[in-house]
């Protein structure tokens, strides 16, 4: 039997809101190894993953309900993706996920037990299935939406943001026509979802379309949510993450209409402290 422990706390305590503190200590916002919804490994990462080795802590008061090791007790046969875990219940029906422990036998450590905040998990290490420099992987679930957390979200702001790089901006309409609107300034009409590049490392918070000075679409990565078994984003629209990423070098910026005539057509992306990046061209549509 693989050592999970599940135990029945999982509390909807209050609606009141309230903010997580930082997993670990002197965590700068610029140094994450991956961010919460960028491409990890093929697949949409649901967690805040650090680059920082040190203690762990928890975020928040609460319950501890699961906790997981990295193997079972049967020779290895069924491993924890996540390694070394341990899940937090806490008010407003929040769920805090410590992924990627170095310590084991937590479960006789904690079993089923109260905690308070800072309380000490351990030190992050290497038990999951990571690459890289890559240590505690830190997730936030809503129990009662029903979606996943962007954690960042929750936590306190420290340090300086990455820059945000846009650029090479395609639409590609419903025919899956494909455009550069650095080579082709006159298109046919119609529909288009609009992409850009990727960014290297950090993640933007949030794309913007302006056509003609209005506002025609937004992804703002705070939540994701599991529509028919596949990872989408929160919002006015669910885009799953195969059209989010539809390859290794696109991200998916937000879909419009393009009217026939001349249209202005602006692309934004910002961090989480609201520093954009634009674009701006003049497309003729016909």
């Amino acid at each position: 039997m693989k050592k999970l422990r599940i135990f029945t706390a999982l509390f909807f305590l209050s609606a009141n809101a309230f903010c997580f503190d930082w997993p670990q200590d002197e965590i700068m916002s610029d140094t994450f190894f991956n961010y919460f919804a960028h491409i990890r490994g093929g697949v949409v990462n649901p967690s805040i993953v650090f680059s920082d080795s040190g203690e762990v802590k928890t975020s928040g008061a609460g319950t501890v309900t699961a906790v997981l090791s990295e193997h079972d007790e049967e020779g290895d046969l069924f491993e924890s993706t996540l390694g070394n875990a341990v899940i937090i219940a806490h008010e407003d029906s929040l769920v805090s996920v410590y992924a990627n422990l170095n310590s084991s036998g937590q479960e006789e450590r904690y079993g089923l037990s109260e905690v308070e905040t800072a309380a000490s998990l351990g030190s992050c290490g290497s038990s999951g299935w990571q690459e890289g420099n890559a240590l505690l992987e830190f997730q936030v679930i809503d129990l009662k939406a029903k979606s996943l957390v962007n954690p960042r979200v929750l936590l306190p702001r420290f340090g300086s943001e990455l820059p945000l790089f846009l650029g090479n901006l395609t639409a590609i309409n419903k025919k899956g026509a494909e455009f550069s609107f650095d080579a082709a300034r006159r298109i046919p009409s119609g529909t288009y979802y609009i992409y850009c590049a990727q960014q290297p490392v950090a993640m933007p918070y949030k794309t913007t379309i302006f056509v003609n000075g209005a506002v025609a679409d937004s992804i703002t990565y705070d939540t994701l949510v599991s529509i028919d078994g596949r990872l989408c984003t929160g919002g006015r629209k669910n885009y799953p993450s195969s059209l989010v990423y539809p390859d290794s070098k696109r991200q998916l910026a937000g879909e419009t209409a393009i009217p026939k005539g001349l249209n202005k057509i602006t692309v934004s992306v910002s961090d989480i402290l609201g520093r954009e990046k634009t674009l701006t061209y003049t497309v003729e549509a016909y």
